[in-house]
C-alpha cells in the first residue's frame, strides 16, 4: 500500500475487514471477557482470551488466504511459529496501549471525529454522511461505539508511535556515506578452506576423550521416554460421521452466494511525487513539471517504469518494488485513484492522476477477473460446513462424555474408540519435551503422560484439550527410566565431536597463515580461486555478515588486496579483491530517495527496541496449554 492511504487505511480497513497492520484493532469485546472460555496470556494483569486469540488467527488465514488465492495451504500456517506471531501482536497491542495511557497520551472526541468524518468509504457527495457510515458499520456487525472505541484505540497507539516514525533524522554526511556503501561494488574471488581435508589427520587422545566425557556427562544422559497410543476426538472428526442432504446443500449455496465470489482485483503499479493540496502554486507548478518529464520518460519507453520508479517515486513504501502496489480491490485506494485504475486496460499507463498526496502515473499491471463458481465447485467445502454447524452445539456434552469414559474405564483406550468412533494411534519414543508428533506436543498433556499416576498404574489420561476444540487421551504402553550413558557407549560420538572440533581449528590455522603470507605480497600457485564475483552489502551473493565486513573494511589503494574471515559452518575463507566499481549515474537512487529509505529503516529499527524494551518491563505470562 502507498502514503496516499496511509493516514486513513487503518480506519477504512476495519469496515472492509481488511486487517493487515502490524497492530490490528481490539475493542469492547476485548475487556468484556469473564474469562470462561479461557486466555492465552496475561499482559501486566489484563487476559487476552482464547476466543480473541482464535479470532485473530482466523483473521489471518483468512487475509493469507486473500492474498494466496488458489495456491492457498492452510496447512502451511499450522505451525508454532505463525500461531506465536499472531499472539506477539496482541500482546503489542496491550503492551502499546498501557504504554500510551502511562505516559498521559488521549485522543479528543474532536481528534476522532475529524478521523471518522475524513474517510471517504463514509462520504457521500464528499460530506460525512451518517447514514452511509451506519449503514457500512452494519454490513461489518459492527456498532458505532465499538467501531469509533476501535479507531480511539488506534489514533492513541499512532500518537505513541509516531514519535519514532517522525523523527527519525540521520544527518546528510551519513545518508551519503551509507548510500556509497550500499551501492559501491567490489570484485571477489574466493578460496574456501574446508574442516573436512584435515579430518583424516587428526586422531583424538585418550585423555582428551575421557575429558570430554566428564565435562558434557550430562549431555549424554537419556530422558525418561516412553511408547503411547492415544485417541484424538475432535469437532471435526466427529463432523465427518453426520449426513447432510442435498437439499441443504442447495439452500445454504442460494443463501450464501456473496462468500463463494470473488470480486474484481487489480495490481498497479505508480510513480508519485508528492505536493500538498495547499502547497504554494510554485511548488505545485515544479512537482507538475517533474511528472510530466517522467511521464514523457515513462511514455518512450514503458518497459522501464520499475527502474524510473525506484528512481524518481516519493513513495517510500512502493518506490523499493518498483512502484508495485499489488492487488487490490474497491474501496480500498483513494476514489480518483481507484477510479482510474477501475477504467484502464491491462498495460495502460495513465496520464498524470491528482489526488491529496500528490500527482500520480500509474500502470496497470494485472486484472483478476470478477468470479463465481457453481455449486459443485464448492460442495464439499458447504457440506463440510454444514456438519460443523450441526455437531457444534452438542460437542461440548461429547467432550464430557468422552472425558467420562476415559477416565471410568481407565485401563484401556478401547472402550471409548469403540464408543466415538475413534482410531487408536501409537507413538514411537517421546519425551516431556517432545515436539513430534504434533497432537502429542502440549504441555499439559505430555505432563500428565509423564505423571506418577499414569506410569506406576498404567491408567489413561484424563482428556485434555491440547488445540481448540481437539480433545487427547493417552496411555503408556512402554516405559524406560532417565539412564545415564557410560563412556564405553558415547565413546565413538565423542570421538567425531573432537575431530571435527580439531579440523575446525586446522582449516582457520591454514587459512589465517595463508592469508599473512599474501597480504606480504608472496604469491601461493598452489591456492584455487573461484569465478570472480561483483559483490555489495544490497547483493552479497550468498557471502556472511564477517566476509562482507573485512571486504569492504579493506584498504583497496593497492590491488588485488586479500582478507579473510572464519565461516559461521567451519572453515576460513580467503578473499581476493581485484576490482572496485564505483556507482555509477544511471544505477544510484536520488539521494532523496535513499534518505527516505533508510528514514524507514531506522524508524523500523527503533520500533523493534523500543517494543523489545517494553515487553522487559511489564508483566507477560503465556499460558502454552491455551496457546
Amino acid at each position: 500500500m502507498f502514503d496516499l492511504v496511509n493516514r486513513k487505511k487503518r480506519v477504512v480497513q476495519v469496515i472492509l475487514g481488511l486487517a493487515v497492520l502490524p497492530f490490528m484493532f481490539w475493542g469492547v469485546e476485548s475487556y468484556r471477557n469473564d474469562g470462561s472460555e479461557g486466555y492465552v496470556a496475561v499482559v501486566e494483569g489484563e487476559e487476552i482470551s482464547r476466543r480473541e486469540y482464535e479470532q485473530a488467527l482466523r483473521d489471518h488465514h483468512e487475509r493469507v488466504r486473500a492474498m494466496l488465492g488458489a495456491n492457498f495451504d492452510s496447512a502451511m500456517l499450522d505451525n508454532f511459529e505463525v500461531k506465536n506471531s499472531v499472539l506477539e501482536r496482541l500482546i503489542q497491542q496491550r503492551l502499546l496501549y498501557q504504554e500510551a495511557v502511562k505516559n498521559g497520551f488521549v485522543v479528543l472526541d474532536s481528534q476522532l471525529i475529524k478521523t471518522i468524518q475524513d474517510v471517504q468509504a463514509f462520504q457521500k457527495n464528499n460530506k460525512f454522511s451518517k447514514q452511509q457510515y451506519e449503514k457500512l458499520l452494519l454490513n461489518q456487525d459492527l456498532t458505532p461505539a465499538i467501531f469509533e472505541l476501535r479507531v480511539r484505540n488506534e489514533l492513541l497507539l499512532q500518537q505513541l508511535l509516531d514519535g519514532y516514525s517522525e523523527n527519525a533524522i540521520t544527518p546528510r554526511s551519513t545518508t551519503e556515506r551509507v548510500q556509497y556503501l550500499s551501492e559501491v561494488r567490489r570484485e571477489i574471488s574466493q578460496s574456501k578452506i574446508a574442516p573436512d581435508q584435515f579430518l583424516s589427520q587428526v586422531i583424538p587422545e585418550e585423555a582428551d576423550i575421557a575429558a570430554y566425557y566428564e565435562q558434557h556427562k550430562i549431555d549424554f544422559d537419556l530422558p525418561e521416554r516412553a511408547k503411547v497410543e492415544y485417541l484424538v476426538l475432535s469437532l471435526d472428526k466427529v463432523a465427518k460421521n453426520e449426513f447432510v442432504s442435498d437439499e441443504a446443500i442447495n439452500t445454504y449455496f442460494s443463501e450464501h452466494q456473496s462468500e463463494f465470489g470473488q470480486s474484481e482485483e487489480r495490481k498497479a503499479s505508480h510513480i508519485l511525487i508528492s505536493v500538498s493540496t495547499d502547497a504554494p502554486e510554485e511548488e505545485k507548478r515544479i512537482a507538475r513539471d517533474k511528472v510530466e518529464r517522467i511521464l514523457e520518460q515513462v511514455k518512450q519507453d514503458p518497459d522501464q517504469f520499475a527502474e524510473i520508479a525506484k528512481e524518481h517515486s516519493d513513495d517510500p513504501g512502493s518506490a523499493m518494488r518498483g512502484g508495485d502496489l499489488g492487488f487490490f480491490g474497491h474501496g480500498v485506494m483513494v476514489k480518483s485513484f481507484e477510479d482510474k485504475i477501475f477504467s484502464m486496460q491491462l498495460d495502460e499507463i495513465s496520464d498524470i492522476v491528482e489526488t491529496d498526496f500528490g500527482l500520480h502515473i500509474i500502470k496497470l499491471t494485472a486484472i483478476k477477473e470478477e468470479r463465481h463458481p457453481d455449486l459443485e465447485e464448492v460442495r464439499e467445502q458447504i457440506e463440510n460446513t454444514l456438519k460443523v454447524e450441526m455437531v457444534k452445539s452438542v460437542f461440548g456434552e461429547i467432550v464430557e462424555d468422552f472425558s467420562n469414559v476415559v477416565y471410568e474405564q481407565g485401563e484401556s483406550l478401547h472402550a471409548a474408540a469403540e464408543k466415538f468412533e475413534l482410531i487408536i494411534e501409537k507413538s514411537d519414543w517421546i519425551t516431556r519435551d517432545s515436539k513430534e508428533p504434533a497432537i502429542l506436543a502440549n504441555e499439559n498433556l505430555l505432563s500428565a503422560i509423564f505423571s506418577d499416576d499414569v506410569i506406576s498404574n498404567n491408567r489413561n489420561t484424563e482428556a485434555i484439550e491440547v488445540n481448540p476444540d481437539t480433545f487427547v487421551s493417552a496411555r503408556i504402553i512402554e516405559y524406560k527410566p532417565a539412564t545415564s550413558q557410560s563412556l564405553a557407549v558415547v565413546k565413538d560420538e565423542i570421538v567425531e565431536k573432537l575431530k571435527k572440533e580439531m579440523a575446525v581449528s586446522m582449516a582457520v590455522a591454514e587459512g589465517q597463515e595463508r592469508l599473512a603470507r599474501l597480504q606480504a605480497g608472496e604469491v601461493l600457485d598452489d591456492v584455487a580461486w573461484d569465478d570472480a564475483q561483483l559483490i555489495s552489502y544490497m547483493q552479497p551473493q550468498g557471502l556472511d555478515h564477517e566476509a562482507l565486513r573485512a571486504i569492504f573494511r579493506a584498504e583497496v589503494d593497492e590491488l588485488p588486496a586479500y582478507v579473510g574471515a572464519v565461516k559461521p559452518e567451519g572453515g576460513f575463507n580467503l578473499i581476493r579483491i581485484s576490482k572496485v566499481v564505483e556507482p555509477g549515474s544511471d544505477e544510484t537512487t536520488t539521494p532523496e530517495n535513499f534518505a527516505k529509505q533508510l528514514q524507514q529503516m531506522i524508524t523500523q529499527e527503533e520500533i523493534s527496541s523500543y517494543l523489545a524494551a517494553i515487553r522487559q518491563r511489564y508483566d507477560v505470562k503465556i499460558k502454552q496449554n491455551n496457546f
